[in-house]
């Protein structure tokens, strides 16, 4: 049944959903990316599509909104109450490694965070947030197949934009992770808690050391690799 964020019905969201964090990009990727596309939530303007791929696959793709506590609730809502098996997060990010340049896509192996999101299960530790294996490792293959540049490992998952310790990115670069973004980990936790499938799969966007970012125009064209792949690795759960 409906949720207080998503009026879809039961059997209107498909079972692997692409999440971006833009609602504007989810219509840009139902409208350039499916087809026989179906508009099934619009609450708070945070749009859910279903369509067909051109493989006749049948996926639906959602805004997250920004942050964890956006993508922990829809995250939530669609693995426990329209039996989502597979999420796959489509986000930009900033990078931190010199050897990432921008428009390459990073497949989030792992998710450290400076967020509490865990702080609700009491654990004795520090819970490591992993992505879904077999759903990394088919991406992966696509990635190498079309050779679209991209890397694999850790990202941070930041509760802060606009960090008032402007170099606080520099202890987390030593420890190689790749970059930053804002909701991967709220997602992996929340897919180990319901036994269900995630993954994040990130476009670079912008780069803190080698201080590039993209134009909002180039920033659509660029993520049409990682959306490509996204797609392609969504087909395989459908």
């Amino acid at each position: 049944m409906p949720t207080p964020h998503n009026e879809a019905k039961k059997g209107e969201i498909a079972k692997v959903v692409l999440m971006p964090g833009d609602p504007n990009r989810a219509k840009w990727i139902a409208d350039t990316f499916l087809h026989d596309v179906k508009c099934v939530n619009q609450v708070r303007g945070n749009f859910c599509f279903t369509g067909l791929t051109k493989n006749g696959k049948r996926i639906s793709v959602m805004a997250s909104g920004m942050g964890h506590p956006s993508i922990g609730i829809y995250s939530y809502e669609l693995f426990n109450e329209y039996d989502v098996d597979l999420i796959i997060r489509v986000g930009t990010c900033g990078a931190y490694q010199d050897y990432i340049n921008l428009r390459d896509v990073l497949l989030c192996t792992g998710s450290c965070t400076d967020s509490n999101y865990a702080a609700q299960f009491n654990l004795v530790g520090t819970y490591s947030a992993i992505a879904d294996s077999d759903a990394l490792l088919t991406a992966r293959d696509i990635l190498e197949h079309k050779k679209f540049p991209y890397h694999m490992g850790n990202i941070l998952s930041a509760d802060i934009f606009y960090d008032f310790n402007k170099d606080v990115w520099k202890k987390w670069a030593a420890l190689g992770v790749m970059g930053v973004e804002m909701e991967s980990y709220a997602l992996y936790v929340n897919a180990a808690y319901l036994k269900k499938r995630a993954l994040t799969m990130l476009t670079v966007t912008d780069h803190f050391i080698k201080n590039e970012r993209l134009s909002s125009e180039e920033r659509q064209v660029g993520l049409r690799n990682m959306i490509e792949t996204a797609i392609e690795t969504a087909e395989k759960y459908a």
